[in-house]
């Protein structure tokens, strides 16, 4: 159990039913009144964020988030399937679920699943991948001025904005979180 006054960034907590992290959290003393904790949480599987207060002395159930490394196989229409590199199992997850951190992830390339209870709700790409550009415009000279940009499309599918030096072919360091350029390979 953990208390409201004890409290941190980052940790997991089970409230009214379901699985919250905590984003933000402050520690209220108000000059008339008990003092309390206004805390900013988010919905593990739904995304929503949820803002209370609560008493200091107010308890929670920690919740236990498992991180696995596994191996991204293939995307067959509404799943995306993953196995498992020391047992060799096999999981599907929703595509609805998954779709935005798979853009820049390939075929048999490792990624973390995300589970509560061995229920997978989530998958964290690499920070940073390596792809190679299959559609690009040639830069237009002289528009260079203000480091200009142009948008380009990788071998995953995904759109990335790039300096007007990237060309057809090249490679990119992409980084996942913010889905920026990073380098030329």
């Amino acid at each position: 159990m953990i208390l409201a006054g004890k409290i941190s960034n980052k940790q997991t907590i089970e409230y009214e039913g379901a699985i919250y992290e905590v984003i933000e959290f402050q520690h209220v003393k108000p000059g008339k009144g008990s003092p309390f904790v206004r805390i900013k949480l988010k919905n593990i599987k739904t995304g929503a964020i949820v803002e209370n207060t609560f008493r200091p002395d107010e308890k929670f159930k920690k919740a236990h988030i498992e991180r696995k490394e596994m191996q991204y196989l293939y995307n067959d229409g509404d799943l995306y399937y993953f196995m498992d590199n020391e047992t060799f199992d096999q999981i599907s997850i929703e595509k609805s679920m998954a779709e935005d951190s798979m853009k820049f992830v390939k075929e048999n390339e490792n990624v973390t699943i995300v589970s509560h209870v061995g229920t997978p709700f989530q998958v964290e790409p690499p920070i940073s991948v390596e792809l190679l550009v299959t559609e690009c415009e040639p830069g237009v000279k002289g528009n260079t001025a203000q480091g200009a940009t142009k948008p380009c499309i990788v071998e995953t599918g995904a759109k990335v904005m790039v300096p007007l030096f990237v060309n057809e072919g090249d490679t990119l360091k992409i980084d996942t979180r913010t889905g920026e350029y990073s380098s030329r390979v």
